[in-house]
C-alpha cells in the first residue's frame, strides 16, 4: 500500500468515526455552526418526546422506523406537534434540555401556543421556590 493510499484510508476511517458518533460530535466547520431544530413528538400512548436534530424530516422517519431511540421504538410517534429552529446545534441542545425539565402542562401550553398559560405556569414555579 502506497503512502497516499494509507493517508486516504486513515482519513476515510476518521470520517466514518465522526459519522458514527452522532450529531453532537460533528464538526464540519467550527466557524459556521450547524443549524438545528428542537421538536416535540406526540406518542401513540399520548406521551410527549422532546428531541433535536439537524434534519427533522430524517430524524422523524428514523423515529417512525424505530431506529432513533428506545422510547420511540417501544412507543411510536403519531405526529410532530411542535418545532422551533435554532441557528446552531449547541443552542438547540440547551433548549431541548430546558423543555425536558418542564412539566407536561407547560409543554402542552407551548404546543398550543398559549403564552398566557405558559407564563402563569412559570410564575407558580418561581413563587413556590
Amino acid at each position: 500500500m502506497s503512502r497516499n493510499d494509507l493517508e486516504r484510508s486513515r482519513e476515510a476511517f476518521k470520517s466514518s468515526l465522526n459519522r458514527s458518533k452522532g450529531l453532537n460530535h460533528i464538526a464540519l466547520n467550527p466557524e459556521k455552526p450547524m443549524s438545528a431544530c428542537v421538536y416535540i413528538l406526540r406518542l401513540r400512548s399520548g406521551g410527549l418526546y422532546v428531541g433535536c436534530a439537524a434534519n427533522i424530516q430524517k430524524r422523524y422517519q428514523d423515529h417512525l422506523k424505530g431506529q432513533a431511540c428506545r422510547t420511540t421504538k417501544l412507543d411510536p410517534p403519531v405526529s410532530i406537534v411542535y418545532s422551533e429552529n435554532h441557528s446552531d446545534f449547541r443552542e438547540a441542545r440547551k433548549r431541548e434540555a430546558q423543555i425536558k425539565r418542564w412539566s407536561r402542562a407547560k409543554k402542552e401550553a407551548l404546543i398550543a401556543g398559549d403564552l398566557e398559560k405558559l407564563r402563569s405556569l412559570s410564575k407558580s414555579r418561581r413563587q413556590s421556590n
